[in-house]
């Protein structure tokens, strides 16, 4: 990786994309400490601390600017969500279907319905999580008379306006830097949180020093698992089943086409993270719940039956690491059926005279196909599921806060990946073109 970089950053206009690429995300955590008024960051802070996964998820993702009351306390969630509906929505409502498969004409009126529900959906946010913030003691500054309406206006359309300029952003990174746009201003985000974690692990080490000498043993089995969790995901991420395809020989006029192998590749981790961030938002939901209704819990609402059900929910709980391990898996399955058709794979090779060697053409080929993914699909779910889980299971054992942390590491690496991928395209398409010329 470090080969790739410094290789490409001996290219010019290469080095000017990587220059545009960290100049956006530069303006990205700018954004990301800009204060919104009427709103206090302490206050915020400990309402994170105390209604579970929801919005300590939120914060992870806006790599503290959600937490902070700033300018982009939203970031790219909107956008996110707004993705992966439209996603789904493609394949259940034929026209968007249709649409999809219309080459870049689709793919453009595509992106402007997915604009349009990134707008409603961080209207929508806005509007939640100012209602959730006026129930909680605190967390602004003005609730009442004209104050208050300015203070609601001031919130939402700081909100709103915040999310959808991350969005351009992510754009312009699309246009004329390098990698993908949100993909890169995710990751910048989860890494800006690295100081933070690293000064909790340094507090840990404090209280070890104090008498709570089990820190002596955790802390570092962390940092080893942290190293270990990196390598596994990226042996995972790369990992691939090929499938053989021969492709039978065509005489067109006194040309010959076909007569070559080639493979299907088949990933193991198919749906990358997509099936934990369904899973963390589905789970998320009880938490949210608990956070409109008790947003002031006293002594007396911890003893009430609702709290103590809606707090079964809380991610350092049983509960909660039973039900993730299960949907991950669930979701995981459902994503791929959603995504792969392997009876259109099958007609596909069917009409381009190709076939896999051993198997018949039509239904045997795609019940192949789908015996295969099925096999993959298993490995890379449950590949998912331990990912995620096992920071929850070591952070409750050792009564410490480093849930989610498999979820950052899978993207984190993944965008990575995807990004030394694009630079070394990007240099092979430029080798082609000096050869050319």
């Amino acid at each position: 990786m470090f080969t790739t970089l410094k290789n490409a950053w001996k290219i010019p206009d290469i080095r000017k994309k990587i220059l545009y690429t960290l100049l956006i995300l530069f303006i990205v955590q700018v954004g990301s400490v800009i204060p919104v008024p009427f709103m206090d960051p302490t206050s915020l802070q400990n309402m994170i601390s105390q209604n579970g996964n929801l919005l300590g998820y939120l914060d992870i993702l806006t790599g503290g600017a959600f937490a902070n009351a700033t300018l982009f306390a939203l970031s790219i969630s909107p956008y996110i969500t707004a993705s992966i509906v439209i996603q789904l929505l493609t394949i259940a409502i034929p026209a968007l279907e249709r649409m999809a498969k219309e080459g870049e004409e689709g793919r453009k009126q595509i992106q402007k319905i997915n604009r349009y529900t990134t707008v409603g959906l961080s209207v929508l946010e806005a509007v939640a999580y100012y209602i959730m913030f006026r129930k909680t003691a605190g967390a602004l500054t003005y609730t009442d008379g004209f104050e208050g309406v300015l203070a609601a206006l001031t919130i939402i359309t700081c909100f709103t306006a915040g999310s959808m300029l991350i969005v351009w952003l992510g754009e312009r990174i699309d246009a004329k830097g390098i990698g993908n746009g949100i993909s890169l201003i995710l990751f910048a985000g989860i890494v800006s949180r690295g100081p933070h974690a690293l000064a909790k692990m340094w507090t840990y080490i404090q209280f070890a020093q104090t008498g709570e000498t089990q820190y002596y043993f955790f802390v570092p089995l962390v940092i080893v698992l942290f190293i270990f969790l990196i390598g596994f995901i990226v042996v995972m991420t790369t990992a691939e089943r090929r499938i053989p395809v021969q492709y039978a020989k065509r005489v067109v006029g006194r040309k010959v086409y076909g007569g070559q192998s080639t493979h299907i590749p088949i990933k193991v981790n198919m749906s990358g993270v997509l099936p934990i961030i369904f899973a963390s938002a589905f789970l998320s939901i009880p938490g949210t719940i608990r956070g409109f209704v008790y947003a002031n819990p006293t002594a007396e609402t911890t003893q009430k039956l609702g709290y103590k059900l809606l707090s079964l929910f809380n991610y350092n709980t049983w509960v909660y690491a039973l039900l993730y391990f299960v949907l991950i898996i669930a979701f995981n399955y459902f994503y791929i059926a959603v995504q792969y058709n392997p009876v259109e794979i099958a007609n596909n090779l069917r009409k381009n005279s190709g076939a896999i060697p051993g198997i018949r053409p039509g239904k045997p080929t795609s019940d192949f196909i789908s015996k295969t993914i099925s096999k993959i699909n298993l490995v890379g779910a449950l590949f998912l599921a331990v990912v995620a889980i096992l920071p929850i299971a070591l952070g409750a054992i050792a009564n410490m806060n480093i849930a989610l942390g498999g979820t950052s590491i899978i993207i984190v690496v993944g965008v990575a990946l995807d990004t030394v991928r694009s630079l070394e395209s990007q240099m092979m398409m430029r080798h082609y073109k000096g050869f050319l010329e």
